[in-house]
């Protein structure tokens, strides 16, 4: 295989083993392994597990940022986008019930350990914030759509966390429908759907 075939490898088995057992708790021998290389080709590409963490947190802000701009491609209405951010509670229940969120867990454990990278990190959150905001302000929300988007991220990591710690699927969804329901109530109604005022 290629050169930058085997450092995409070696990147996309590090995002998966950092995510399942942790930064601190993945090896090298783990990831190499993992990629089925010899240390000497790992070493090649890669020469300190901080490098690895680096590309990995590039890979998924890359990753992150082609689906957020897929989704504003398919266009839609806001409060639909907006939708498929919270539905990715229920798209990926079972990685999120068995290792939480792939993105808090990162941040929470490179703030534990104080690591260099944990600013980077922080700006996989980044991302969603400015792209929640601006489709809250598409909705008419602009005057509190950066605070909209800061209690959708907050509420959402919340349910991740819980859900990590129930392993409740039950939990999971009805959450993702409070959710739905609490962003059904912000949208605006379209018009001619008012009620008619009774008359005296």
């Amino acid at each position: 295989m290629g050169g930058q075939s085997t450092r995409d490898q070696i990147i996309q088995c590090a995002d998966r083993l950092f995510y399942e057992n942790g930064f601190e708790h993945t090896s090298f021998t783990d990831i190499a392994a993992a990629v089925q290389i010899s240390r000497g080709n790992f070493y090649y590409h890669f020469k300190t597990k901080d490098e690895i963490l680096d590309a990995v947190i590039l890979h998924r802000l890359a990753t992150t940022q082609a689906m957020l701009e897929r989704w504003e491609a398919e266009g839609g209405t806001p409060v639909g986008r907006i939708g498929r951010f919270i539905h990715i509670l229920i798209q990926n229940q079972a990685k999120i019930m068995k290792h939480g969120c792939p993105v808090g867990t990162l941040c929470h454990e490179l703030a534990k350990l104080n690591h260099a990278a944990q600013a980077d990190a922080t700006r996989l959150f980044t991302l969603f914030r400015d792209w929640l905001a601006r489709q809250f302000t598409l909705l008419g929300r602009a005057a509190d759509a950066d605070a909209l988007a800061l209690h959708l991220l907050a509420r959402s990591q919340g349910v991740a966390t819980l859900a990590q710690a129930l392993r409740d699927e039950g939990f999971v969804q009805a959450e993702v429908r409070r959710m739905d329901d609490w962003l059904a109530a912000l949208a605006p109604e379209p018009p001619g759907s008012a009620q008619p005022q009774a008359s005296n």
